[in-house]
């Protein structure tokens, strides 16, 4: 269909709805109540299919992604909710890896402007009802729906799922959530549904009795990934990690190679083989263990997923990442340690509600920065990130905008140098976009085109 019809519905949505990423917790609204009621429009559609909820501080668009791959390999039907999306709206609602059409997204706003003008939904809860109702229609065999903020009030915690998973817990949008962990983690635990198996990715001291609680509360079975398997890196690439995989119970070990080369998988990859194990006691299907090995070695390929330790460029390395806390900011700088390069480059910009200060101290002091922000109202200004940097010793430039600190990077950088960006979901976005325009290439003769 035509661009300017998607554009034009696109451009409604963002300015007719309260939306998080633009104006943060003052478009959230306090309960359930729209989401229910817009899904009650439609027909409930999130009544129509298998669904699993993952939630968490971190991991869980990659442990969703992942999930989506091995079901899919294994033949299912499969539609796949995750946000923010990088670079075009569709990348929130998949179905077997595919976006949704722009035309189906113009006809459902079309049919239901109504509805949205009436019940003045956020952005969010418009995307949710928008999600289930296309894997309703597409008659999805299973959903792999991401909370977006928290669980327990999240707009997408009006499913009942097969199976709910929480990857971990640490400090994250603290104003919405609550400063402790314990808070956190009660947040969380709201996606917990009674007698549906839960599975928990990491395991904390702090949160171990809440998520023990909530789930005797609700006679539902806890399963900690840890405790099930065990992962052995035995090598690793530029693009792909090579495991041992234990299973605790059956003593039986696997290979297993992952296309998300980034170190931090270790414990989503646990997550998601005790996830598999558990979603088939309960729902009686067999996946064999060739299945999850070959989707998990090509999870990028199924999904689409980018923006996880993302190499889009081999020579010189160019690297970007969506951590934008101080749990997966300090993930990924271990990681960059391990890059050897002449000089490293990191482009790096946050939004407004992050813990900056504690992230920032996280960085290297021998890295060459550019201070930037997303095109976003939500985006902290560089000259004031640049401020904040300088009080951990950080030196570099500021460029108000992505492009332009990519640009100046280009200039700067030779063959043998690093670049990684990181720092929030926009500013990786807008530089993966940047690239695309740019037919994805700063070195025309070593560049693999980003698709």
């Amino acid at each position: 269909m035509d661009s300017p019809a998607y554009e034009k519905t696109l451009h409604y949505l963002y300015e007719q709805s309260p939306m998080f990423s633009k104006i943060g917790r003052t478009a959230m609204t306090k309960d359930l109540t729209n989401t229910l009621a817009f899904c009650e429009k439609l027909g409930n559609p999130q009544e129509k299919f298998k669904s699993i909820h993952v939630a968490g501080t971190n991991g869980k668009g990659s442990v969703s992604h992942m999930l989506a791959a091995i079901l899919q390999e294994a033949g299912y039907k499969v539609g796949l909710y995750t946000s923010p999306h990088l670079v075009d709206f569709r990348e929130r609602i998949r179905i077997n890896g595919k976006p949704v059409s722009k035309e189906w997204v113009v006809d459902f706003v079309a049919q239901n402007k109504q509805t949205i003008e009436t019940l003045y939904p956020s952005f969010f809860e418009i995307t949710v009802a928008m999600a289930f109702a296309a894997f309703a229609e597409h008659e999805v065999e299973y959903a792999i729906i991401e909370t977006g903020l928290g669980g327990r009030l999240d707009s997408t915690n009006v499913i009942t799922p097969v199976l709910s998973i929480i990857t971990n817990i640490s400090y994250d949008h603290t104003d919405i959530l609550g400063d402790t962990l314990a808070e956190i983690a009660g947040e969380k635990a709201g996606i917990i549904k009674p007698k549906v198996p839960v599975v928990i990715g990491q395991q904390h001291a702090e949160t171990e009795r809440v998520f023990f609680e909530h789930a005797v509360h609700k006679q539902s079975t806890v399963y900690y990934a840890d405790a099930m398997w065990d992962l052995v890196k035995t090598r690793e690439d530029v693009k792909h990690q090579y495991y041992k995989a234990v299973n605790r119970a059956m003593r039986q070990m696997q290979d297993i190679t992952t296309d998300l080369p980034g170190n931090y998988q270790y414990h989503n990859i646990k997550t998601v083989l005790a996830a598999i194990d558990i979603l088939q006691a309960a729902q009686g299907i067999q996946i064999p263990f060739s299945v999850v090995q070959h989707a998990l070695s090509r999870t990028k390929k199924l999904t689409g997923l980018h923006g996880r330790w993302d190499v889009l460029q081999d020579t010189p390395l160019m690297v970007a990442d969506v951590a934008h806390n101080p749990a997966g900011i300090k993930e990924v700088m271990q990681q960059w340690a391990k890059v050897s390069a002449q000089s490293k480059h990191i482009i790096v910009g946050f939004v407004k509600d992050k813990d900056v200060d504690v992230a920032l101290s996280l960085f290297p002091k021998d890295s060459i920065y550019y201070f930037c922000n997303a095109g976003i109202p939500r985006a902290l200004p560089a000259s004031e990130l640049k401020k904040i940097a300088g009080a951990h010793g950080l030196e570099g430039n500021i460029y108000p905008t992505v492009a332009e600190a990519i640009a100046a990077a280009k200039l700067a950088i030779s063959q043998h140098d690093a670049v990684l960006i990181t720092g929030s979901f926009f500013v990786v976005g807008e530089a993966i976009e940047y690239l695309n325009v740019n037919n994805g290439m700063l070195f025309p003769t070593t560049l693999e085109n980003y698709h």
